[in-house]
């Protein structure tokens, strides 16, 4: 995998996760596509994992589109409900669930407990294919350990970022500033080491 990638889609149609990427992909210099784009429709999201549902979507992009592809798949493991959402997370409420729905719900089934049984983390799988049939893909993950708030806090982000504190910051992810988020959040994570992967060739 040392063909120096020019272009890319990302196989995403969330706007948020599209916004956080293109700032994440800068330093390398590639010229980033949407799905939309190419009227890619979304896939459905069969796997059990992150990992298998990024392929999915990556793949399905690439086929699309005819240019290698970027996946992602992402969401909020929440230690008192068994790692739920986990991969349902842009559906935790229902198939077509908004980030208010699916906030409220959370809530609602961590009502009561105190903060030390609130522990969570946000887990995110990359997945680049050069084509779709690519039988080495690139994977990198990441994970984001915090806890759940009682109430929504800070303006930024999308998606559980209201509700979500990092302890060891001391500042919820929705306070953050967005060059400090793709730092340290779980995407920022697993976009640096596929950055290192694809710059080790």
């Amino acid at each position: 995998m040392n063909q120096a990638i020019e272009k890319l889609v990302l196989a995403s149609g969330n706007a948020g996760k599209l916004k956080e990427l293109s700032r994440l992909l800068e330093p390398l210099h590639i010229q980033v596509a949407v799905q939309s784009d190419f009227n890619v429709d979304p896939v459905d999201e069969t796997g059990l994992t992150f990992v298998e549902n990024a392929i999915l979507k990556a793949r399905e992009a690439s086929r699309a589109s005819g240019l290698p592809a970027l996946g992602d798949d992402s969401g909020l493991a929440v230690d008192a409900l068994k790692g739920r959402p986990g991969i349902f997370s842009s559906r935790f409420a229902s198939d077509q669930a908004d980030d208010e729905a699916n906030n409220a719900l959370l809530l609602e089934k961590l009502q009561g407990l105190p903060s030390n049984r609130r522990g969570a983390a946000f887990h995110c799988c990359l997945v680049l294919l050069r084509h779709p049939e690519d039988p080495a893909p690139l994977i990198a993950t990441g994970r984001w350990e915090g806890r759940i708030l009682e109430s929504p806090r800070g303006e930024g982000g999308f998606g559980y970022d209201p509700l979500f504190y990092d302890e060891t910051r001391g500042v919820g992810a929705a306070e953050l500033a967005l060059t400090e988020k793709n730092r340290i959040s779980h995407r920022g994570q697993a976009l640096q080491k596929l950055i290192e992967k694809l710059e080790n060739g």
